[in-house]
């Protein structure tokens, strides 16, 4: 059985989970200040979870103003060592329409104003990022995915890569064509830096994109607008819902380590005991 509670951090349509049991809220402060909402723990078919609305459980952020930073420390500072995260994304491939879903194992970093790093200000880490999410956590839960999939009727890709716009505004038609002459699947305006951070912490990462539309590069497909999109929100919400379940009830065993795990103890550079007090007490939390 699944002993360290795993992360859920839900995106846009997704702001709780109606099978989650035993409740408890958790009023965190950071380092890097508070989190986006509550940290919501609890069990799901048995098994312990913490869960973060990533723009408040009201929508209230727009994407550059989500504190990614304490987001992912606090879900650290909980115990949390896997992390899968629910995202909306837009089609820029033929192969995805709406309410179909992607795994994505890459991402192009076009944001511009967010703090990517937990680091600096005396203390230096150059954590690999060739492989930003956690395949084996994948192929877990894509196995999970699939058998709902076949069930209600969508599809589910495992692999592709998302591009990560700053936002609160879509694409240009002259970007969306761009990122999809970059070989991209799927646009969003969340995974960056959040995939970095959970990197740093030492945190197993997954990601769900959930489509809600082809963004505005097809040439017969309706553009994207906030409303179109946040109709199939809803039931992308519901399928979101349904493949976690399924996926925490097939648990049979704790997750597999991951390379994660040791990712920020291979790329600190600052000597433990040179580093502040304030930053020992950091450094013990990412590294747990």
């Amino acid at each position: 059985m699944q002993n360290t509670p795993i992360g859920i951090i839900g995106g846009s349509g997704l702001y709780q989970i109606d099978a989650l049991e035993n409740r408890q809220e958790h009023r965190i402060e950071t380092p890097y200040g508070s989190p986006s909402d509550l940290l919501i723990s609890g069990t799901i078919a048995g098994v312990p979870v913490v869960f973060l609305a990533r723009h408040g459980r009201q929508h209230h952020l727009i994407p550059s103003e989500i504190p990614f930073r304490a987001n992912i420390f606090a879900l650290k500072q909980l115990g949390v060592r896997h992390l899968i995260s629910f995202s909306a994304v837009g089609s820029l491939h033929e192969s995805l329409a709406p309410l179909d879903m992607i795994l994505p194992d890459q991402f192009i970093d076009m944001t511009r104003q967010r703090k990517n790093t937990f680091f600096g200000e005396g203390v230096v880490a150059h954590v690999s990022m060739a492989d930003p999410t956690c395949a084996d956590l994948a192929n877990v839960f894509a196995r999970a995915a699939n058998e709902v999939s076949k069930k209600q009727g969508f599809t589910i890709q495992q692999r592709g890569t998302y591009v990560c716009i700053e936002g609160p505004q879509f694409s240009t038609r002259a970007e969306s064509h761009w990122y999809r002459s970059l070989d991209a699947k799927v646009i969003g305006m969340t995974n960056m830096p959040e995939a970095r951070l959970a990197k740093e912490a030492q945190i197993a990462y997954i990601t769900l994109g959930m489509v809600t539309d082809f963004d505005c590069w097809h040439p017969k497909e309706q553009h994207v607008t906030a409303d179109y999109a946040i109709r199939n929100l809803m039931k992308n919400s519901q399928h979101a819902q349904e493949i976690l379940l399924h996926f925490l009830q097939s648990l049979s065993e704790p997750l597999p380590e991951s390379a994660a795990h040791s990712a920020l103890r291979a790329g600190l550079v600052t000597p433990q005991e040179h580093m502040s007090e304030e930053w020992q007490t950091r450094i013990k939390v990412l590294l747990s």
